[in-house]
């Protein structure tokens, strides 16, 4: 199952199968005996799923992986703490998050935020509650030491299993919408942070922060050098990979791509990628702004209107997603041209999946709670990255 970027006008509206939840009991997380499972096998979404939730359940099978690989190389004593970031997320004070500890004899045990540490608004439901228990979860006070939080207590051996445990609360229960807003804490005993291992697209507490327009300044500076310097022995894909790393203030080996060879890049409430492709060879700097949207003239009269506005790249809707597209030419790559082109679009994917979405309905990429809502017909602003 592939997760392609059309670059033809739409056929047939793709549709949609429902997703198989996969229940985790309580007796099955605490036994020692059971054998260890492949996170992504309990991640897996049916195999009918349509083109773009199949990246998203890539990235959430990858952090599974990467957790449970994790797990078993702490030393006892360790807190591992998992957190949906509020300011990315849009969860305000609410802070929904998991912490889990090592302890002595291969035991693990995880504690996940319960109604009482959570404000009013953004408590959980009965229906939450119960996905807790059917995920595996003690109720809040059941466990010892366990106090007002939910409780898991677990065998290392399990550590499979109960990462993709932990991924399905955070993605279903929590609503993490892609792995990209959780952010990460390692610590020893004495709290001093351990060494940092990638979580997929997760970011570490310790990690680099967001980009500042200075920190960008001079990142663009380093780009131009460094492409200056390898432009003729470096191939196309390690360059946009090289000026994609240094803009993100990563190392270009830490990267998320998903099997199709694509960068993905958090950007708000929605995400883009950038695809390197050889024939022609060209960089192309892409977002699904809004899926699951019914195709209307006056649709595409707006996505016409707002693409002669952009000072580069194109608005469209194909297979009933909006997209936007940005492309950078491959021959005689410029450094500046694709910066230029991941600036905008983020911004202008981030701005315009919640204005698009009011007006026509359908669901943003990271949105699964979406409904479709008309908003008034005045004048539709276009903001800064148009």
């Amino acid at each position: 199952m592939t997760a392609d970027h059309p670059s033809a006008p739409p056929g047939e509206p793709a549709g949609a199968a429902s997703a198989r939840r996969t229940e985790v009991t309580t007796a099955q997380a605490a036994g020692a005996t059971t054998q260890p499972e492949h996170p992504e096998s309990i991640l897996l979404d049916e195999p009918s799923t349509a083109d773009l939730r199949a990246k998203v359940t890539q990235a959430w099978q990858e952090f599974a992986r990467a957790l449970a690989e994790r797990l078993p190389t702490l030393p006892s004593g360790t807190h591992v703490e998992l957190t949906l970031d509020p300011t990315a997320s849009g969860t305000g004070d609410a802070v929904y998050s998991i912490g889990i500890d090592v302890a002595e004899e291969g035991r693990l045990s995880a504690r996940a935020v319960g109604n009482a540490g959570l404000p009013d608004g953004y408590r959980l439901d009965r229906a939450a509650v119960a996905d807790m228990v059917a995920l595996g979860w003690a109720p809040p006070g059941v466990l010892d030491r366990s106090g007002e939080y939910f409780g898991l207590d677990a065998s290392m051996a399990q550590s499979g299993r109960i990462s993709a445990l932990l991924a399905r609360t955070l993605r279903d229960v929590y609503g993490a919408p892609h792995p990209a807003f959780l952010v990460y804490l390692i610590h020893d005993a004495e709290g001093e942070p351990l060494p940092d291992v990638p979580l997929g697209t997760a970011r570490s507490e310790f990690g680099p922060g967001r980009v500042s327009e200075e920190e960008l300044d001079e990142a663009l500076v380093e780009a131009v050098a460094a492409q200056s310097e390898q432009n003729d022995v470096l191939a196309l894909e390690e360059r946009v990979r090289t000026v994609v790393s240094t803009m993100l203030k990563s190392d270009s080996e830490r990267l998320q791509v998903d099997s199709d060879g694509d960068i993905n890049i958090r950007a708000g409430s929605a995400m883009v990628f950038v695809r390197v492709r050889d024939n022609p060879p060209l960089v192309d700097v892409f977002s699904p702004v809004l899926t699951q949207v019914e195709p209307t003239e006056r649709l595409y009269v707006k996505l016409s209107e707002l693409t002669n506005r952009m000072p580069i790249g194109r608005l469209y809707c194909a297979d009933d997603t909006v997209w936007a597209s940005i492309p950078v030419f491959g021959r005689n790559f410029q450094p500046t041209h694709l910066m230029l082109a991941v600036q905008v679009m983020t911004g202008l994917a981030d701005e315009l999946d919640d204005r698009l979405h009011g007006e026509f309905g359908g669901k943003r990429f990271f949105g699964d709670g979406d409904k479709a809502t008309r908003a008034g017909d005045g004048e539709h602003r276009t903001g800064m990255y148009l």
